[in-house]
């Protein structure tokens, strides 16, 4: 059996762009002899839909699209083409999440996706109805191929925090003895998820006695990252190939032919993020239709993380960047985000705000019998700098990067309408101290290979020492500092990762050892923070539980 992976880059919606890019896998899997071509999970409409499912012009316009793509296949080759297929009822949900089998000679359903997540980011109860299984395909060859969905492979209490209830849809195929299983998905990005994707397949592997193969989407969908980093896993559990992160290839395996060299993806973590944010930002502003980027350069480490994201992602050409002194703002501060902006090739503009902010407290001395001084005062400067960044990428056309992290998000430590604006939030779910781990791994020999891939510098520094050993600070006031507002950042992280991630209770956290004190503050801090969280600029998810669409809580509460 000769199956061909193709890990593709879909448009959200795009049918029929999504519908040619999987002819053109179709075309190198045909000269490739390969007998089946396999595409993620949903691959004609990209990962996650949403809304767009309850369109009736779009799900009329798939039948026809699946039908055209069977008239331009002119070989034996058989393709599996996720689809939304509707139900023969009028009850809602009217929709199943399937598996469509083309050829030359038509098209038809071969599977429905039984299990149905509808946790943190993922809403398919919503859109469809569970199907039921085994779900078995048996080729003309004769061989059986066992098809699942994505989380149709999520079904080990040992490996998994927590498992839906349904169905085993592994356990369904035991009795059918396939010769190989196969999974499409289209699973986003954490740095944990690769090694367990395969520990979840390997167990598969080995309750089947048959290869898996999982195929999963890449490319950025909104706050979304698609990683790829598709595989098949042996009866034995052992990886027979593996497709790379986050970038778009067609492979083909031969299960009949030796393993040949394995294309794996990166083992460290920090590489991987990396490669995550990139693609994130690339598609974002690529599908949105953005050729170019700006943010504002402070001398800090945000600032200068999101530089170099934006540089590798776009090119120095595509990305501008806007200096905005106060005074007081360090000598040092501005000289260090010249020294980046020169190491990445980036172009600067200094704006000094000085006239402006005079310009405020003059026009604002009658109604608060007073110039603004306090936290007014501070905001004025992020909402002065706000404004400037927004009105040149909106003059220029660009697309304006916002830098601020989640621990600051987390904790309201930013300012409405000011360093918040933006159209994309690229380190929005980064702690402050994975901030600096990736800032000292991109600094270090270890990012060489990663540079090479990128438009980066591949020798010195990106970042710089000056930036990361400096103490974090807003510079909104004479000799300030985040540790004047905030507790170290190291003891934050770790509350914030407890009560965000683990949504663990307060109470909980005290009789664990933490600072009682501590907690209630930022306990309070997170609380009053939501509404500003939901008038943030969309952020890349890259953990487990981010800001975004899958943190729903409300903003008045008791």
């Amino acid at each position: 059996m000769r199956l061909a992976l193709a890990q593709i880059n879909p448009l959200v919606g795009d049918l029929q762009g999504n519908a040619e890019r999987i002819l053109v896998a179709a075309s190198e899997a045909q000269r490739d002899g390969a007998d089946v071509l396999l595409t993620p999970e949903l691959s004609l409409w990209g990962y996650p839909p949403r809304d767009l499912l309850l369109q009736p012009d779009r799900i009329a316009a798939q039948a026809e699209l699946l039908q055209g793509m069977s008239q331009h296949l002119d070989s034996d080759l058989i393709v599996l083409v996720g689809v939304a297929l509707p139900t023969d009822d009028d009850r809602a949900p009217g929709l199943t999440n399937s598996i469509a089998l083309v050829d030359r000679r038509g098209w038809r359903a071969v599977a429905h996706k039984q299990l149905l997540p509808s946790y943190d980011v993922f809403d398919e109860r919503r859109y469809f109805r569970p199907g039921t299984g085994p779900n078995l395909l048996q080729l003309p060859n004769g061989q059986r191929l066992g098809l699942t969905i994505c989380e149709d492979l999520w079904v080990d209490d040992n490996l998994q925090r927590e498992r839906l209830a349904g169905p085993d849809p592994i356990e369904q195929l035991i009795p059918e003895q396939p010769d190989v299983v196969i999974n499409l998905a289209a699973s986003p990005f954490d740095a944990d998820k690769p090694l367990l994707r395969q520990k979840l397949a390997a167990t598969a592997a080995r309750r089947l006695n048959c290869p898996v193969v999982y195929l999963n989407q890449v490319g950025g969908n909104d706050e979304l990252v698609f990683d790829g980093g598709s595989f098949v896993m042996s009866a034995s559990g052992d990886p027979l190939l593996e497709l790379p992160c986050c970038c778009d290839q067609v492979s083909l395996w031969d299960s009949e032919a030796e393993p040949a060299n394995r294309d794996h993806s990166p083992d460290d973590p920090l590489d991987r993020l990396f490669r995550a944010l990139v693609l994130g930002v690339q598609d974002y502003a690529c599908k949105c239709g953005f050729q170019k980027a700006l943010l504002g350069l402070s001398g800090g480490i945000d600032s200068g993380l999101v530089a170099v994201i934006a540089t590798a992602a776009l090119g120095a050409d595509h990305v501008s960047t806007l200096l905005m002194p106060s005074p007081w703002s360090s000598a040092g501060s501005i000289d260090d985000a010249v020294a980046l902006a020169k190491r990445l090739g980036l172009k600067t503009t200094t704006l000094p705000i000085r006239p402006l902010m005079d310009g405020f407290d003059t026009t604002l001395n009658p109604a608060l019998g007073a110039d603004p001084s306090g936290v007014t005062a501070e905001n004025l400067q992020s909402r002065i700098r706000g404004t400037l960044l927004m009105a040149v990428a909106n003059q220029e056309g660009q697309l304006l990067l916002t830098t601020g992290n989640k621990s600051e998000l987390a904790v309201g430590y930013c300012t409405l309408y000011g360093d918040m604006n933006g159209g994309l939030a690229v380190i929005g779910d980064l702690y402050k101290t994975s901030v600096f781990a990736l800032c000292d791994w991109l600094d270090s020999p270890a990012s060489r290979h990663c540079r090479g891939d990128y438009h980066l510098p591949e020798h010195g520094e990106l970042v710089g020492d000056a930036i990361r050993r400096k103490p974090p600070s807003a510079e909104l006031r004479p000799d300030q500092k985040d540790s004047d507002s905030l507790p170290d950042y190291s003891a934050l992280d770790a509350l914030l990762k407890d009560l965000i991630q683990e949504r663990r209770h307060g109470e909980d956290l005290i009789a664990a050892g933490h600072n009682p004190e501590l907690v209630s503050r930022v306990e309070q801090l997170l609380k009053r923070a939501e509404f500003k969280r939901r008038q943030a600029a969309p952020l890349l998810k890259v953990s487990p539980q981010a800001f975004g669409s899958g943190w729903r809580l409300p903003i008045a509460c008791g």
